[in-house]
């Protein structure tokens, strides 16, 4: 791990910010960090997130929404293309498709919105050292966010990180902590949250989602939205649910409505618990979409869903992958895990139901990054040896097979 020369200033908080409340039962709470969540729901055995409390600014525009830290440094992060899809509208069955390329971001993916706010927290409470666990997109946008700000990262991670992941985290300058299972990874992370270092991704379990403040920065994707036109439904890749419910809490700000939220996921969780299940079970499952993999479900994702009247669909891989196809065929590549939107789309509109709505699909990031689908013998590659080398796909299956190892999507 390469140590930073120079620390940049930490940003100004938001003076409007004045607490933090339980998503669950509402507790009041100072601005402060609380890991792991509510304290009174983690002694109740409910693990929940939180959420920031500003004071009401009656000035703001329609579309302005509150940030923890609205001058945080950036790398550029937002502003996003959201693109009109008419003849993908007409094949799937809606009135209206629009595409939020969130591989616009600089570092290819929507977590440079969560970075930009977590980093400026880091800074905000003098941590010298910032630690996440990672399958890839949110370990290389810290390790950027933290070499931005002057701070010291390291990413936790399987063995199975690709290695363009881990070139380009240590290019960086961030150190990267290698790990058999993604427990290893958690546990290495509250060691180094012990000995004072900034928790950028969640690692507690039950799982409860990524430090609120980091949550704030996707209420920009919701913001810009709204900017153009409130659809009716918005489609998001979720894992536990971090872009969900800052998707949740940004129209919820705007105030002119909230659209249908919708979670795609690779397999039955936030739909077992929609219809009944408890949260807190153990959901798991295999799947070749690593960024939206995991087996927990987190109260964050479904408050955002139950809040919008949303719903979670069940992708399999083969139908992201079609789905895939059919983005990639009108010249979007979206990564597998972020074409599950489409597919779940596809899905919900099956029965008619969406002949004249507005959807918006917020696709993730880009397929040139999802290493899921370029097994080696499929590009002819072979190892020093001559030998042909264990394909990439099974690689990331058998990763994917260990619960909550993925990014909070």
């Amino acid at each position: 791990m390469v140590m930073p020369s120079a620390q940049a200033l930490a940003p100004i908080r938001n003076p409007r910010l004045t607490g933090l409340a339980c998503l669950r039962c509402d507790l009041g709470l100072p601005v402060a960090t609380h890991e792991g969540g509510c304290p009174r729901c983690a002694r109740d055995g409910h693990a929940s997130n939180l959420r920031l409390v500003y004071a009401p600014d009656e000035g703001s525009q329609a579309t302005r929404i509150a940030l923890p830290f609205p001058e945080a440094l950036s790398l550029g992060e937002g502003g996003t293309p959201l693109v009109e899809v008419p003849e993908l509208a007409a094949a799937v069955g809606v009135g209206r498709l629009s595409l939020k390329l969130e591989w616009c971001n600089p570092t290819g993916s929507h977590k440079d919105r969560m970075s930009a706010q977590l980093l400026a927290r880091a800074q905000d409470c003098g941590a010298r050292l910032v630690v996440a666990a990672s399958s890839g997109n949110g370990g290389l946008s810290v390790a950027a966010y933290a070499a931005r700000a002057g701070l010291a990262a390291e990413v936790a991670a399987t063995d199975d990180l690709p290695p363009s992941y881990r070139r380009a985290i240590s290019a960086h300058g961030a150190g990267i902590m290698s790990v058999g299972d993604s427990l290893e990874r958690w546990r290495h992370l509250a060691i180094r949250v012990a000995e004072g270092a900034f928790a950028a991704t969640n690692y507690h379990l039950p799982a409860v989602g990524t430090d609120p403040f980091g949550v704030e920065g996707y209420k920009t994707v919701a913001a810009e939205i709204a900017a153009s036109a409130m659809p009716d439904l918005v489609v998001v890749p979720c894992s536990r649910g971090d872009l969900l419910s800052g998707l949740s809490f940004g129209f919820a700000e705007i105030g002119r409505g909230m659209p249908r939220l919708v979670a795609a996921e690779p397999f039955p969780r936030l739909s077992r618990v929609m219809v009944g299940e408890d949260y807190r079970g153990d959901f798991a499952g295999e799947t070749a979409q690593f960024s939206i993999a995991g087996s927990t479900v987190t109260w964050q994702a479904v408050q955002a869903l139950r809040g919008s009247s949303g719903c979670a669909v069940p992708v399999g891989d083969d139908a992201a992958r079609a789905a895939g196809a059919r983005l990639a065929a009108i010249g979007f590549h979206a990564e597998l895990s972020a074409a599950a939107a489409l597919a779940a789309l596809v899905e919900l509109a099956q029965d008619g139901s969406l002949a004249g709505r507005h959807a918006v699909l917020v696709l993730t990031g880009s397929g040139f990054r999802d290493l899921t689908e370029m097994a080696d013998e499929e590009v002819g590659l072979r190892d020093a040896g001559g030998a042909a080398s264990r394909p990439q796909s099974e690689r990331n299956q058998q990763q994917a097979k260990w619960p909550d190892q993925r990014d909070n999507g």
